[in-house]
């Protein structure tokens, strides 16, 4: 069973281009099954589905990326963190800009990053 659920999905904002939202990655997801079993951490390729799972709902983009033009893993992220997505939708360029921050402390960053986009079909 998959298990790469998130809790407790609250839209803060959202518009044609961008959107806010805050989530919960709960300690029973199975993505974090292995990764350091001692001191669980959400791997980067976890946040990254996060992102592009997201982009595709609120803006209809396809999950395949064409290319990153930057990104950045700053912070680790553990079991039970409550995050806010900040996801920005450029369609002229087809490009998704986004930072994961702490939604209690929200000066602390765990990813940013700008990749490609296709439109879904």
């Amino acid at each position: 069973m998959n298990l790469h659920n998130v809790n407790d999905e609250t839209v803060l904002s959202c518009t044609e281009n961008r959107c806010v939202l805050s989530f919960t990655i709960p300690a029973t997801s199975d993505f974090f099954d292995g990764h350091f079993p001692q001191y669980h951490l959400l791997p980067a390729v976890a946040q990254f589905e996060l992102v592009t799972r997201f982009a595709k709902k609120y803006f209809g983009t396809a999950r395949t990326v064409p290319y990153i033009k930057r990104i950045k893993f700053s912070a680790p992220i553990r079991p039970d963190t409550t995050v806010t997505l900040s996801l920005e939708y450029d369609s002229g360029r087809e490009i998704v800009s986004y930072t994961l921050t702490d939604a209690i402390t929200p000066d602390k960053a765990y990813s940013t990053g700008t990749f490609g986009v296709l439109r879904a079909h």
